[in-house]
């Protein structure tokens, strides 16, 4: 009989240690995190840092999976569809807290995601060539007002955060824009520089252009000017309450693991605190900003409801 006890006792404990073992083996293979933007453009070229750091601390490689288009959907739809194994991660851009609104779709952006953390959002302005007739933002105002429809302006994609933003900006000024939609910011500046449209509304992913003296910026859309642009004004400057800076972080299948989401944020919040992360999103204006998993979890549910708003103001609602 105490023989007896003595084996199950023991089979419990290694019971126990398997598990435990199982819990401490995440990650055991590369780890994917797909990004709404094409390569090259600034979210791709800071994730790709991020990635990197994140993957020294677990141990395993983090492998960037470009999937543009869809107004930067794609990844949080991709989730819908993974496995609940951390294996399997997303950025999750702001447009994906509009899409019930405008697409019929069979999720929820709140309920089915486990979100991770926040790492950082963007710097955006509206630019144009800099041989543009148009000089300043009064002069872009005074041509969209005498050409309804004619100012043609791109952007990373329809439904996007630069799209709804310059398309809020035109309501509040009663004008009517030509939005020409590209996949990201590297299509859009080969658009603006080669001429196809008047101007563009991204985020400062342009730098390079307008310091190279090919485009010139008309403002920024933060709550102060940049260190970079000092020269031009924010939206709230020019008389237009907006200020706009979408924040976007990173999200797992719903059901996955507690203690796997929790490995996932950990490894993620340190990758954020190296020096070459902070670096590169100073490329491109941008900061970090943390938020963990609670408080993004309720930011999602906020922003939910504020971007239903948006979306009704707009008149895109479907």
């Amino acid at each position: 009989m105490l023989r007896r006890h003595l084996i199950q006792l023991a089979a419990a404990s290694l019971a126990v240690a398997s598990v435990g073992a199982q819990a401490q083996a995440f990650p055991a293979k590369p780890i994917k995190l797909v990004i709404a933007f094409p390569a090259g453009g600034p979210t791709d070229i800071t994730m790709r840092q991020l990635a990197e750091n994140a993957g020294k601390i677990l141990g395993q490689p983090v492998v960037i999976d470009n999937k543009p288009g869809a107004g930067g959907t794609l990844p949080a739809q991709m989730l819908q569809t993974s496995a609940p194994d951390g294996y399997t991660l997303a950025q999750i851009p702001l447009g994906v807290f509009r899409l019930p609104y405008t697409t019929k779709i069979a999720w929820d952006p709140v309920k089915d995601i486990s979100y991770v953390l926040n790492v950082t959002g963007y710097a955006f302005g509206i630019v144009v060539p800099a041989d543009s007739p148009i000089r300043n933002w009064a002069d872009f105002v005074a041509y969209a007002k005498a050409n309804p429809g004619k100012l043609s302006y791109g952007s990373t994609g329809t439904l996007t955060s630069p799209h709804l933003t310059t398309e809020l900006i035109a309501q509040k000024l009663g004008v009517q824009l030509n939005h020409v939609p590209y996949k990201g910011s590297a299509d859009l500046a080969v658009a603006i520089t080669g001429g196809h449209i008047m101007a563009a509304a991204d985020s400062t992913g342009f730098a390079p252009l307008v310091q190279a003296g090919k485009l010139r910026v008309l403002n920024t859309w933060g709550e102060k000017r940049l260190d970079k642009f000092p020269d031009a004004p924010t939206l709230k400057e020019l008389g237009l309450d907006i200020v706009q800076n979408s924040p976007f972080g990173i999200g797992a299948p719903r059901d996955t693991p507690p203690d796997v989401t929790k490995s996932l944020h950990d490894a993620f919040k340190k990758a954020m605190e190296d020096p070459s992360y902070v670096a590169a999103l100073a490329r491109y204006d941008m900061l970090p900003n943390y938020m963990d998993q609670q408080q993004y979890a309720r930011f999602a549910q906020e922003t939910f409801r504020t971007e239903k708003a948006l979306v009704d103001k707009l008149g895109l609602a479907k």
